[in-house]
């Protein structure tokens, strides 16, 4: 089977990165905020290479790549060019040898071939995506020993 997964609050704990943000940062996201601005954290260079692994899902990647094809489909801001580079590093960093050449950034997921879409959301063509769509961090699907088991039932 082709299973697609997500990066943000799916393989990456988006949260580590902003926490991991410089006051400076902190403090200007707060001021747009209070001023009713955006506070767009994925438009902040670099943060993308600050991010953590969620729990569980470098090894559930791994052990996924061992039974299946594999490929990370995920949508970087088009205002943070780092974010393109960012993820790519990200990926090599924490999932090796077997996610090389196995990202795919779009904002189309719909587009990308595959049998499972493993997403925390519905945006982003997720909700169009022809195959399963296992809505990761939902009641049904709230860590990656969940995912596991519900890709073993379809599989």
């Amino acid at each position: 089977m082709r299973i697609l997964i997500d990066m943000d609050n799916v393989l990456v704990d988006f949260r580590s990165g902003i926490d991991a943000c410089s006051e400076a940062i902190k403090d200007d996201r707060a001021q747009r905020k209070i001023n009713g601005l955006d506070e767009d954290w994925d438009e902040v260079d670099g943060i993308f290479s600050l991010m953590e692994p969620m729990p569980g899902a470098v090894a559930a990647f791994k052990e996924l790549t061992k039974r299946h094809d594999v490929f990370i489909v995920s949508t970087a801001p088009w205002g943070n060019p780092s974010a393109w580079s960012d993820k790519l590093k990200w990926v090599k960093k924490h999932l090796g040898d077997c996610a090389e050449k196995r990202l795919i950034l779009t904002h189309h997921k719909y587009l990308v071939d595959g049998d499972i879409l493993i997403d925390d959301r519905r945006k982003r063509g997720a909700g169009a995506f022809k195959g399963l769509h296992i809505l990761f961090g939902s009641d049904e699907c709230p860590s990656w020993h969940r995912a596991l088991q519900l890709v073993d039932d379809v599989t």
